[in-house]
């Protein structure tokens, strides 16, 4: 069987992107998915705590899982290296589109894949400092960061109904059932109403 895995670090990603090189890759190569496995979870996560577990443990050997490449296995060099050390012991195959890399039972294989997993952890490394980098530089400016304090659109709204919380309170509704109409936690409600209290 052939598994199509694909990867995002959070619900916010899509997964169309890496479904389409897949879709043109098997295309090219005449290759047939059996299964689709999507999931958004970071790459950090143990891979037993993941669906990607729980599809090693049902492929046999002679399967293939197939990715877009080697760093949707795994975001570090030893969980990827353990990973394919898994597989190669199982006899599951293991194909990435941009990387070309190829997992079989041979020493060459082996080598490769543990460059890829080393050169990614690397380039993650480095995009982090830099990040953190361009950030410190920020604040040494005087640049604020992050979203201003009390300008979320639910605060917005909150304080649009300011007079229709205010009759709620006034008769006696508990907080956690305002917050709800208003469509606010009850602690940022709490937080809203003593600061609004103190402004007038």
């Amino acid at each position: 069987m052939v598994y199509a895995y694909i990867r995002v670090s959070t619900e916010m990603q899509s997964y169309d992107s890496q479904e389409y090189e897949i879709i043109q890759f098997c295309k090219a190569k005449g290759i047939t998915v059996d299964k689709w496995v999507l999931e958004s979870v970071s790459g950090t996560t143990a891979v037993e705590k993941r669906t990607l577990g729980k599809t090693f443990r049902r492929m046999k050997q002679g399967d293939m899982l197939l990715c877009t490449e080697i760093s949707r296995l795994g975001r570090n060099m030893l969980m990827i290296m353990s990973i394919l050390n898994f597989c190669s012991s199982r006899g599951i195959r293991i194909r990435t589109i941009k990387d070309g890399f190829e997992l079989s039972d041979n020493i060459n294989s082996k080598i490769i894949a543990f460059a890829f997993a080393l050169a990614a952890e690397i380039e993650r490394n480095l995009i982090s400092q830099r990040t953190k980098e361009a950030l410190a530089l920020k604040r040494a400016s005087g640049i604020r960061l992050g979203r201003p304090k009390g300008h979320s659109k639910k605060k917005e709204s909150a304080s649009r109904r300011w007079d229709e919380i205010s009759a709620m309170i006034d008769k006696g509704i508990p907080m956690s059932q305002i917050a709800r109409c208003v469509g606010v936690h009850r602690n940022t409600l709490r937080k809203y109403i003593e600061r609004f209290s103190k402004d007038e």
